[in-house]
């Protein structure tokens, strides 16, 4: 065979498929930490200029849309929206669950010296917000949103720190991530216990018993997905049947998923060195891996022994990061995000008690309680601020805190399920506020980030 005719099939062997090819820069888009907030931001313009154009009434009538299942004597019907907030965040808040479970058994909150700075700033970023919102709003049908301003957007925030690269040390990312955790959980009970309004207990009992076969599984050693899958989705039926609000089952669920590997390294090197050895020594010239008995037996065990080594914890957040930041974040952003803000309803939101109590709640007491919070912290000599973290950059990362959006959106749509016109302004109030704290933060963290460096 001629060698150039060698060299161009080679080169052409190695080429990858044309579909690959082809994919390959939307692979590298979903790779990018702050690819789940660039999609998030722009479902939320989407769902602006739709809600303000002359298809607004399109616009609420898709979300009011009513859909369902009839199986037999099972029946579930909800509107569109209903089923985006109730149902599809449950796996948002599953996912949240597992970062929160994998951060205090190995992250940033395992330890006390460790969590102190994280946690006690997002304290401060929860009790200040929540503190401006009640002496804005002391009584009447608007002193039910007080959590609104508790919360902290992860994607957004570390999507703003993603996007200014090198510029902030990865100490700040740590730090701000560990705090929007311990927010998140602040967040989860803050929903279920101050908005909750009826308790079903034989529902509830029911929860916990599922809940406690959940755990028995992963007691078991069982580490099949389906398995918790069912059990998650009676466990979701029957939370959403006892009155507490259903995407709490999603956090409890991720609780008991297994977060230890079924063999350790050793195990696993020496498992690989034998399967590769066999995979090498059932090698021919007349032969293929499709029908070579040999080699698939080889792969099959190594295929086993790679998905031993792996938690599943680790496995399962992994695999719904995509789901969740490219699909169920992106759609309840576009369901929960058209705000009208023009006249009429809109146009008189601006200044009520509701909307600045949501605005100074997230712009002004985010940034002073995380700031005040994390200075006593440090004070008193219970924490330290990490490695090539200065005060002016834990400044520009208390303003990333403001950014409420998803969990702020959420919260509202709890506070004010029966009040549209509050919901209104706590949306619109959710929105701008999320965009001036984004823009400081990331102003202020450029302006820190060079004089530090």
């Amino acid at each position: 065979m001629n060698p150039q005719d060698s060299s161009k099939n080679a080169a052409e062997l190695a080429m990858p498929p044309l579909i690959e090819r082809v994919l390959k820069p939307f692979a590298q888009f979903a790779h990018t930490a702050s690819s789940g907030g660039i999609v998030l931001l722009a479902c939320t313009a989407v769902a602006l200029v739709w809600a303000n154009s002359q298809w607004a009434a399109s616009y609420h009538h898709l979300w009011e849309l009513e859909i369902g299942i009839d199986a037999g004597p099972f029946a579930f019907r909800s509107t569109l929206h209903h089923f985006i907030n109730d149902g599809l965040m449950v796996v948002f808040f599953f996912l949240v669950g597992l970062e929160i479970k994998r951060e205090a058994l190995i992250g940033e909150l395992a330890s006390f010296r460790r969590a102190a700075l994280p946690a006690a700033a997002a304290l401060g970023g929860m009790i200040v917000p929540a503190a401006i919102y009640a002496a804005l709003n002391p009584g009447g049908p608007g002193s039910a949103g007080w959590g609104i301003p508790m919360a902290t957007d992860i994607a957004f925030a570390l999507g703003v720190l993603a996007l200014l690269g090198d510029r902030v040390p990865a100490g700040l990312k740590v730090f701000l991530a560990a705090l929007a955790i311990v927010d998140d959980i602040g967040a989860v009970l803050v929903i279920a216990v101050f908005y909750t309004d009826r308790v079903d207990w034989v529902a509830l009992g029911l929860a916990g018993f599922l809940l406690l076969l959940a755990a028995a599984a992963n007691r078991a050693g069982v580490r099949q997905p389906w398995a918790y899958s069912l059990i998650g989705l009676a466990l979701w039926g029957a939370v959403l049947a006892s009155g507490v609000h259903a995407t709490i089952a999603g956090v409890l669920l991720a609780m008991t998923i297994p977060s230890r590997t079924r063999i350790n390294e050793d195990e696993f090197l020496r498992g690989a060195h034998r399967s590769v050895d066999a995979f090498e020594r059932a090698c021919g010239p007349e032969t293929t891996v499709l029908t070579n008995q040999e080699q698939q037996e080889a792969l099959l065990t190594l295929e086993t022994l790679c998905e031993q080594s792996q938690a599943p914890l680790q496995r399962t957040e992994r695999k719904l990061h995509g789901v969740v930041a490219f699909g169920i974040m992106p759609l309840f952003a576009l369901a929960n995000a058209g705000v009208p803000l023009a006249g009429g309803e809109g146009g008189a939101a601006l200044w009520t008690p509701v909307t600045l109590g949501v605005l100074l709640g997230l712009v002004i007491g985010k940034p002073l309680g995380i700031m005040l919070f994390s200075w006593a912290a440090v004070r008193s000599g219970l924490a330290a601020l990490p490695g090539g973290v200065t005060w002016r950059l834990i400044h520009g990362a208390a303003w990333l805190g403001g950014i409420g959006f998803t969990m702020s959106l959420f919260v509202a749509g709890l506070a004010f399920s029966e009040a549209p016109g509050l919901l209104t302004e706590a949306k619109l109030g959710v929105l701008m506020a999320s965009l001036a704290a984004g823009l400081a933060g990331a102003f202020l963290l450029l302006r820190g980030g060079s004089k530090a460096s």
